[in-house]
């Protein structure tokens, strides 16, 4: 999945949080990763599962995480970060920490109960949570205006006694004033805050789908014409911060750096058998025990059903 489009909201946000608030995000937030840290060779062994990822192989790809990050590890269903970025904001409250919780998530998710459950929490708890809701218009193949009637999802904060911001989600710099103040209002009001940011989803919502079937040429294109990244790039040649040489350099390199990462990624081996039972229990149980022992068995006698990287122990 991509974030084409949609940079500035990511990005901009991730800027406007404190590296200590612990994020709760959905599939797109990979800019937030590349901002606190995130290097291509953690993306890359993510990606193929390998023994150099702390997941151990174990999550889907593009399921990152980071523990030193504060970044918890995506899930599938779509909203249930929502009610969990609820609680870890209301712990963050007793424990008197100074940091909020971030749930990023889309229009289309903002259609669950998970949605509602969490932000009526987190109101009546006094949570300092920040719901960022990344509005794109279109929940897959589901355009905004037959996803709900109302007037988007900000207008909802009002309904649970939240405060809530509209903001144009491609303009980095709105984006990270709007975080940045959301996140003061949520410490010191002792209270979640809901973030709007309208955006669009350039690309299609991910390498299975084809956009075209369910939006016009023109629609794309028009707002390929608003891109944010170029938005942005134009405000900071306009300042001579910037130029066109710098561009190319940086983009050669970057893709350079991206296929050498992939590259180190595919050679590195799979996690041992082993770790599928392990990282549940401080010490193993005798039933998994048992099942380890079964599963190995299995294994050594059908080894075709096992990758060839896989070290089996």
């Amino acid at each position: 999945m991509t974030c084409a489009g949609e940079e500035a909201t990511v990005v901009g946000s991730a800027a406007g949080l404190d590296g200590r608030d612990t994020v709760f995000s959905q599939y797109r937030e990979h800019g937030v990763l590349v901002w606190r840290g995130f290097t291509f060779d953690d993306f890359a062994n993510q990606l193929y599962g390998n023994r150099l990822e702390p997941g151990q192989g174990r999550q889907m790809p593009i399921h990152y995480g980071s523990k030193n990050l504060n970044y918890q590890t995506v899930s599938s269903p779509l909203a249930t970060q929502l009610p969990h970025a609820a609680g870890a904001a209301y712990a963050m409250k007793l424990d008197k920490s100074g940091t909020v919780a971030a749930a990023y998530f889309g229009e289309g998710a903002a259609s669950e109960g998970d949605f509602h459950a969490a932000i009526n929490f987190a109101a009546t708890l006094g949570a300092p949570c920040l719901f960022i809701c990344r509005n794109n218009g279109y929940a897959i193949s589901t355009p905004a205006n037959e996803q709900y009637k109302g007037d988007g999802i900000a207008c909802r904060g009002a309904a649970y006694g939240v405060p809530a911001i509209r903001v144009d989600g491609g303009d980095a710099r709105a984006v990270y004033c709007a975080t940045r103040e959301a996140r003061a209002i949520a410490l010191q009001q002792e209270c979640p805050v809901l973030i709007e940011a309208m955006s669009y989803r350039s690309g299609h919502h991910s390498t299975s789908d084809d956009s075209s079937r369910y939006r016009t040429r023109d629609e794309m294109t028009a707002w390929r014409a608003r891109d944010p990244v170029v938005r942005f790039r134009n405000w900071l040649v306009f300042n001579d911060w910037w130029d066109e040489a710098r561009e190319q350099a940086l983009r050669q390199e970057t893709r350079k750096q991206v296929i050498e990462a992939l590259e180190r990624a595919s050679h590195v081996s799979k996690p041992p058998v082993s770790a599928l039972f392990k990282d549940v229990y401080a010490e193993m149980p005798w039933h998994l025990k048992e099942q380890l022992q079964d599963t190995l068995d299995v294994v050594r006698r059908h080894s075709h059903l096992c990758p060839p990287d896989m070290p089996v122990h």
